[in-house]
């Protein structure tokens, strides 16, 4: 069972440019970089969470999923395998992620996602600015906004296949699903899905902080360096996240935000909502940014 998103890995042109926009912006310290020069991000004890390699486009390279232990990880690649997708063990991998074990496969939609446990510790956590520090743990990195072509056969595979299970959904001139981990004490989202006929993408990374005023003092940098936001401060009307979508040098947004509510399995009610937000989130003056990480989906075998 995936119990939290524990690592992401990104491609950009503009993977160099996180070496300020990390630290200086979202906080996080600076880790060694990877062998083929990515940067590595660390939000916590964990040796790194977020890398961005060097690369042509911008684009999600992996999604790094927590299952606890050998047990949870035969479990889930068993299920993958019986869906007839082929599921890769790599211990040089392993090595690379800083995890005990690792294996792989590419979903339906070409998302490649990776199953691992016994995540590395490398020290005390040193924010890259004043920060209050990030919410992780049990909970993980945060949670991920991916885009498929079909929302319901994206709801099938992440449901049946991986184990998430429905926290909600909003309807508010598109259809977005949401997805928690199983638990007592989950965020209410790791894992949350939209649809674009055809396309294939990401939208947004959450990091979630301490406090109101670490949030705040974000903005203020932003603000200060003239960086597009892409939704404005606001709060969500599903896991209450108080939060604004800052666009990151590789073309996805970042959710930064505070206060978001945890799901316990023995008490949820599924939920549906008509608005994405009680307040703010407003898009730019001069219009909504369009998603920066898009692309056409090619099936496999296509």
């Amino acid at each position: 069972m995936v119990r939290n998103l524990s690592y992401i890995g990104f491609t950009s042109p503009a993977a160099e440019e996180w070496r300020t926009f990390g630290p200086e912006v979202l906080g996080c310290q600076l880790a060694d970089d990877g062998p083929d020069g990515a940067v590595r991000l660390r939000v916590d004890e964990a040796v790194a969470r977020i890398t961005v390699h060097p690369g042509q486009a911008n684009d999600v390279a992996y999604l790094g999923w927590d299952v606890g232990d050998d047990a949870g990880l035969d479990e889930a690649a068993g299920r993958v395998e019986a869906e007839g997708i082929e599921v890769h063990r790599d211990d040089d991998l392993a090595k690379e992620r800083h995890v005990a074990a690792v294996v792989w496969f590419t979903d339906p939609f070409g998302f490649r996602h990776e199953l691992s446990h016994g995540l590395e510790q490398g020290g005390p956590f040193e924010p890259g600015r004043p920060l209050s520090g990030f919410l992780t743990g049990e909970q993980g990195l945060g949670h991920a906004v991916l885009i498929v072509p079909d929302l319901d056969e994206g709801a099938r595979f992440y449901g049946d296949v991986l184990g998430f299970r429905l926290s909600d959904t909003i309807e508010a001139g598109f259809t977005l699903r949401f997805f928690h981990c199983p638990g007592r004490a989950a965020r209410h989202h790791a894992l949350a899905i939209a649809s674009v006929p055809g396309m294939v993408g990401m939208h947004h990374l959450m990091l979630e902080v301490g406090s109101i005023d670490d949030v705040g003092t974000a903005l203020d940098i932003i603000n200060a360096r003239e960086i597009p936001l892409a939704m404005s401060l606001g709060r969500h009307t599903n896991d209450l996240m108080t939060s604004f979508y800052v666009r990151t040098p590789s073309g996805f947004e970042v959710e930064y935000g505070t206060g978001g509510a945890l799901v316990d399995d023995e008490t949820w009610e599924v939920g549906a909502h008509d608005a994405m937000s009680i307040w703010g989130h407003k898009p730019p003056a001069s219009g909504p940014l369009l998603p920066g990480v898009l692309r056409p989906h090619q099936p496999a075998g296509a």
